[in-house]
């Protein structure tokens, strides 16, 4: 999100719609109708980014070009000589060629990699152009005696046969995804009427494409937003929306609003930001016209970018490469702590040497984490209820000693790594009943439920900079809060290393950790 709409968004009056407590009867939010809930119930599980699809594939081609080249290469041609540069820069350059070639031919949408004809086609004519630069360069290079023809014409021949079954193989996946709409990115159109009615026939006038609208949700009456538009069921109202939008796992709200209704707007993205989605403005129908750069497309249809998902497609993979690599090791590095910690707990009090405890997790979802037992066993706290202080006399010895080191939360690393519900860096999950000045956190923060558009951390950017420990008073957890949104604003694979090797120096420093 940009800093200006988040400023405007903050600036409101209008209260964040706060995600549940873990009891039912204290739900904050609206249940879902029935309408709703066999919606969210009947989509697929969570759809696959089509950019992380074509970039894989990308990766595919490149991988099978340099295999074959160097196979080939390894079984005929090493026999009398090693590896030479001219081969080397060949195949190398090849396979660059190739997926260049493949992209500019629109090898790599989703479309093409469905039709196996089509592929076979468009794959033939980029391989029969690659050894034709490659022919013609060596030629111009005089280089033609250095290259055994055996390795040209087998690599021509069997690096085509690869890439064909390798597409063939891609076509029969790509399809199931498809047809189990793996691949459609799920929408809610915010806004009934006649706007989102035209909104809906310019979308579904493009063709094949991307969007699957789930419903629609409106917060006016039945003669401004009838129950249906353009085939579409209206599902709930606005605050139920942020419910749906957790359990239909949705990937985009567009709303249908005119720009000028900036109030209204306003109101509906300081409801609907805490969500992990992308959130645009209708523009098709606006006589106000900007650069096409300002825009984003569905087809031909324009769309303003309002709040963007904080880590989605590619983002996804290098976050999670970095929580489990650097996970397990710093998991290995760690283990020999751990035994002792857990000796040393073993002996202080009689009880279980580990602690689960509910906590909300990505997308408001409940998960359990694991801890060392800090507090006797039966004085435990699982919901959190009552903030530990200092000298409290629930905390054993051991206690807390590894509270104020942070030493209890070393198994979390098993979530990290294992589970996967946490990652190494992030807003800390707190616990479902945590309080501020006996208030819970949903309830002292405006949006504080936006922490969770990302997988909740063992450490943060907040605890790196003085906030971690007890949040007694409401001003302390205004900072946390703060500092979490900062960090999921400007999340990068380097802000999260620099975090990792801050935090052993920032335990150092155990003023509020009881």
């Amino acid at each position: 999100m940009n800093e200006q709409t988040t400023e405007a968004i903050v600036a409101q009056d209008a209260t964040v719609v706060s995600p549940p407590p873990a009891l039912k009867d204290k739900l904050a939010q609206p249940p879902l109708n029935i309408e709703a809930e066999l919606a969210a119930a009947a989509l697929p599980g969570r759809s696959v980014s089509r950019v992380v699809v074509a970039g894989t594939v990308r990766l595919a081609d490149f991988a099978i070009v340099v295999t074959t080249g160097f196979a080939i290469h390894l079984l005929y041609v090493e026999q009398a000589s090693a590896l030479a540069w001219w081969y080397l820069t060949a195949i190398i350059g090849a396979a660059i060629v190739f997926v260049s070639a493949m992209q500019v031919a629109g090898g790599y949408t989703i479309p093409a990699m469905r039709r196996v004809g089509f592929q076979t086609g468009r794959l033939l004519a980029t391989w029969m152009l690659v050894f034709g630069v490659m022919t013609a360069v060596v030629f111009l290079a005089k280089l033609g005696e250095e290259f055994s023809r055996v390795w040209f014409t087998a690599w021509f021949v069997i690096g085509l046969c690869a890439l064909i079954a390798f597409r063939v193989a891609l076509a029969s996946f790509v399809n199931r995804w498809a047809s189990e709409g793996l691949l459609e990115r799920r929408a809610v159109i915010v806004g009934g009427g006649e706007r989102a009615e035209a909104l809906i026939n310019a979308m579904e006038a493009q063709g094949e494409g991307d969007i699957r609208i789930c419903g629609i949700f409106d917060d006016r009456s039945d003669d401004r937003s009838p129950q249906s538009v353009a085939g579409y069921r209206k599902l709930g109202t606005i605050s139920e929306l942020v419910e749906f939008g957790r359990k239909a796992q949705i990937d985009l709200l567009i709303v249908s609003l005119p720009i000028t209704a900036e109030g209204r707007v306003l109101q509906l993205l300081k409801q609907l930001w805490v969500l992990p989605v992308d959130i645009r403005l209708s523009a098709h129908t606006n006589k106000l016209r900007f650069r096409p750069r300002t825009y984003s497309f569905v087809g031909k249809v324009p769309f303003l970018d309002v709040v963007d998902k904080p880590i989605a497609d590619w983002d996804v993979v290098a976050k999670w490469l970095f929580d489990h690599v650097v996970g397990a090791m710093i998991l290995l590095l760690a283990a020999p702590v751990m035994l002792l910690v857990a000796l040393a707990i073993r002996l202080d009090s009689r009880g279980p040497v580990l602690f689960k405890q509910k906590r909300y997790g990505f997308n408001n979802d409940l998960i359990e984490v694991y801890k060392f037992r800090s507090m006797y066993v039966d004085k435990t706290d699982a919901t959190a209820n009552k903030l530990v202080t200092r000298n409290d006399p629930r905390v054993t010895r051991v206690g807390r000693f590894i509270r104020r080191t942070s030493l209890d939360e070393l198994p979390q690393l098993f979530n990290v790594v294992f589970k996967g519900n946490l990652s190494l860096v992030g807003p800390r999950p707190h616990a479902v009943q945590a309080k501020a000045s006996d208030r819970l956190y949903g309830d002292v923060v405006d949006g504080y439920f936006a922490r969770h558009r990302v997988k909740p951390g063992i450490t943060g950017w907040a605890q790196i900079n003085g906030w971690r420990g007890e949040t007694d008073t409401e001003e302390k957890l205004h900072h946390r809060v703060e500092h979490d949104l900062f960090y999921i604003e400007n999340w990068s694979v380097l802000f999260d290393l620099y975090i990792v090797l801050m935090t052993p120096f920032r335990l150092l420093n155990s003023e509020n950790a009881y």
